[in-house]
């Protein structure tokens, strides 16, 4: 082998060994440039491991920090009833009252019978003015008290306002009644409804009259109904309206007074607070074994 040839190959080997040499460095260059991006995640991963760590730690401790600084609400209370008496029923009206409304009437009225005269009470008048051979005028007035006690259930201000509503109910619905009328009554308690409606009847036309009034846990029901009878005229139902309301105003100014309230109970406040604790007497029955409407349809 020449000289020349052997330089040329020298150079050859050279050549491809510096190659092989560049080539390794690269691999080797991205060998560690592809290992940064793995190291970069990894790093990450655990980065962000940690931080959620952190943070369900940190909201365990605002969960827990709010679930102890929470106490326990307070129970609820039922309000106590505000008026614990009823005035004696045959005495609520004024003799003028009764002169004007049953003019023949025995001057004391008839109780009716009540096992609890605290929690329910009523007292009826039956007038028959006869005018001969011109006939006579029937007049029935009825007053009736209901009380309501608190109880756990509810208060006794509201058994009464259902009580008030179911006797408006009752009353407008009263078997026979024909153009039954209702409208609000004011300045008579709390809530006050007058009933009207006319009611034929074998003896004849019957004129009826019901004043609903609460004050209050107690409610006031005032039936007044007249008729002219063996041929006598016909009473004026505007007439009687406003006499069946006067008298319901009496009425509820005699439950006030009996409860320490007006001048009938010498005193000039205002009506008494009504405490938050639950009283623990037992509240009377909702449903009276007899309406006061049923009464009077039945004792005209």
């Amino acid at each position: 082998m020449s000289e020349g040839t052997m330089q040329r190959r020298a150079q050859r080997d050279d050549q491809r060994a510096r190659r092989t040499m560049r080539a390794g460095g690269l691999n080797r260059l991205l060998a560690a440039a592809a290992a940064v991006p793995v190291m970069l995640i990894a790093a990450g991963c655990s980065s962000g491991s940690d931080s959620g760590s952190g943070d369900d730690s940190g909201a365990a401790q605002k969960s827990g920090g709010a679930s102890a600084s929470t106490s326990p609400s307070a129970e609820p209370t039922v309000q106590a009833a505000a008026y614990g008496a009823l005035p004696e029923a045959c005495g609520v009206l004024s003799k003028k009252t009764l002169t004007t409304l049953v003019p023949k009437a025995p001057a004391k009225g008839k109780e009716g019978a009540s096992s609890d005269t605290a929690a329910r009470a009523s007292c009826s008048w039956s007038s028959l003015d006869n005018n001969g051979v011109k006939g006579s005028q029937f007049r029935w007035l009825n007053v009736s008290l209901v009380r309501f006690e608190t109880d756990a259930a509810s208060s006794g201000e509201q058994q009464a306002q259902e009580y008030y509503a179911k006797q408006v109910q009752d009353v407008a619905a009263t078997a026979g009644a024909k153009n039954p009328k209702s409208q609000a009554v004011a300045g008579t308690g709390d809530q006050a409804t007058t009933v009207r409606y006319d009611l034929k009847k074998s003896e004849g036309a019957f004129k009826q009259q019901t004043v609903v009034s609460r004050v209050e846990n107690v409610v006031v029901t005032v039936d007044y109904n007249g008729a002219g009878l063996a041929g006598d005229k016909t009473p004026d139902a505007a007439a009687l309206v406003k006499s069946a309301e006067l008298a319901a105003k009496e009425a509820v100014a005699a439950v006030e007074a009996a409860n320490g309230e007006g001048a009938g109970g010498g005193s000039s406040s205002s009506k008494p607070s009504k405490p938050s604790s639950t009283a623990p007497s037992k509240s009377p029955s909702k449903s009276p074994s007899a309406s006061a409407s049923a009464s009077a349809a039945k004792k005209s």
